[in-house]
């Protein structure tokens, strides 16, 4: 064959480039996207996959948000099921969190750790954040150098108590740190002094458990982090934003010049509270799902880039720790396990807004890989890696948590009627099966 012969080509009615939908034949060569042509051009390739008429190529989805939760708590999850859940999903691209593993992600040797335990197990590619907590700043600088993507803060107790909190000055005083190298802070932003003077959550009642976990104490802990970001200069991300009432506020520092990014969850934009039954621990999450006047505005918020992008938070649990018998609310554990659902999940509410797919894409694909600094994932494009899924977007289907690839058979999805099906995934070119890991354990900087 002549040099100009692809190892695989695409070929599709619709496939979604940074140009848009359209026809096209995808080249890749030795994993990475080479040539992107009309359809019709006959690129060569040594395996030549032709798309359906209802099939749309996608670029794989970054998803900058999971816990897996290995080693120590592998039980709730762990690389080999997170990592197939994320390919049935369309995700190609995980970072995972510095909690709820044993020992948490706060230095090098823990780090390594990880990554031992990953190594040889994992579908998609994952990196790894960083976790910033009381006493371990003179480890920031090293986890940065050994290639983690930023570092994550809580401003209040986190659930566990290996990963301890931060007040506001301790955060501070790490920002700092990090804008010597800058890196990035990630903070989950709910201010402990606020919910501690609000109501407990006892009880199987939705209604309680949400007010337990007010608008106003999330709102003072974004503020927090917007001072603390504008005064050292360092660049700040706001964790699963759920509170519609802190948008002006970031839409200001925004303007300001404050590096400041936002996310939010699948959950906070297709969930209501008004819908949650009582003693459903499977929607209990922290921050909690709001009203539907609040999911309302926080799509407009998506919509006016006041809110950069769309995550999963996917925060597994062993089925005990969600008090399924009694649905006490403050005794269940506080996650929401959707990994594998995120794509459907948005798509299915933004087609009834009237928000195309390249926009949604945008959201869970582009712009969390710009976030962690990847600059060959997210996008179809020459050059990027082949990272791809084969999404059929107006084929429904119903959700059966027990068929789910995550470990524990909950979720607050379980029998919701859903549009869009990711029927392949594919990492550099190569379709992934499930038996066999092909991921790679990506560090900051690697292109």
């Amino acid at each position: 064959m002549s040099e100009e012969t692809y190892d695989v080509v695409f070929r599709g009615r619709q496939v979604l480039t940074t140009a848009g939908l359209a026809a096209r034949e995808v080249g890749i060569r030795d994993g990475v996207i080479t040539a992107i042509a009309p359809l019709g051009d006959g690129l060569p390739g040594r395996e030549v996959i032709e798309l359906a008429d209802d099939e749309t190529l996608l670029p794989g989805l970054v998803d900058t948000h999971v816990h897996v939760n290995e080693p120590g708590r592998t039980e709730w999850e762990g690389f080999a099921s997170a990592t197939r859940a994320a390919a049935a999903g369309g995700v190609t691209t995980i970072i995972d969190m510095p909690l709820n593993s044993i020992p948490p992600t706060t230095t090098v040797a823990a780090l390594k750790l990880k990554r031992e335990v990953a190594e040889d197990q994992v579908f998609v590619d994952v990196g790894f954040w960083g976790g910033a907590i009381p006493g371990n700043k003179h480890e920031l600088r090293p986890l940065h150098d050994e290639g983690v993507f930023g570092f994550k803060c809580f401003l209040l107790h986190s659930g566990v108590d290996e990963f301890p909190h931060l007040e506001a000055d301790e955060m501070e005083e790490d920002m700092a740190e990090l804008k010597s190298f800058d890196s990035l802070m990630i903070v989950h932003a709910e201010d402990a002094h606020a919910i501690d003077h609000a109501p407990h959550p006892g009880g199987d009642r939705y209604a309680m458990f949400l007010a337990s976990r007010p608008r106003g104490a999330e709102n003072k802990a974004v503020a927090e982090v917007i001072e603390r970001a504008r005064r050292t200069g360092a660049r700040a991300h706001i964790l699963h934003l759920s509170s519609s009432d802190a948008l002006p506020l970031i839409a200001t520092a925004k303007r300001d010049g404050v590096r400041l990014t936002v996310e939010t969850c699948p959950h906070y934009l297709t969930l209501t509270a008004e819908e949650i039954p009582n003693g459903a621990t499977a929607y209990k999450c922290c921050p909690p799902i709001r009203e539907a006047s609040n999911r309302e505005l926080l799509w407009a918020g998506l919509q006016d880039g006041t809110i950069d992008c769309i995550v999963s938070d996917h925060s597994p649990s062993t089925l005990d720790l969600k008090d399924l018998e009694n649905g006490d609310f403050a005794v269940a554990w506080g996650g929401v396990s959707s990994l594998q659902l995120g794509l459907s999940l948005i798509w299915t509410e933004a087609r009834h807004r009237g928000i195309p797919l390249e926009q949604v894409l945008s959201w869970m694909a582009a712009r969390p890989a710009q976030l962690a600094g990847l600059a060959n994932k997210g996008q179809l494009a020459v050059g990027y890696d082949a990272d791809l899924s084969v999404f059929a977007p107006d084929e429904a289907y119903v959700v059966d948590a027990s068929k789910l690839k995550h470990k524990n058979p909950i979720t607050p999805y379980d029998g919701k009627s859903l549009s869009g099906v990711v029927r392949q995934t594919y990492l550099r070119g190569t379709l992934i099966d499930g038996r066999t890991p092909n991921g790679k354990l990506i560090r900051r900087g690697d292109v």
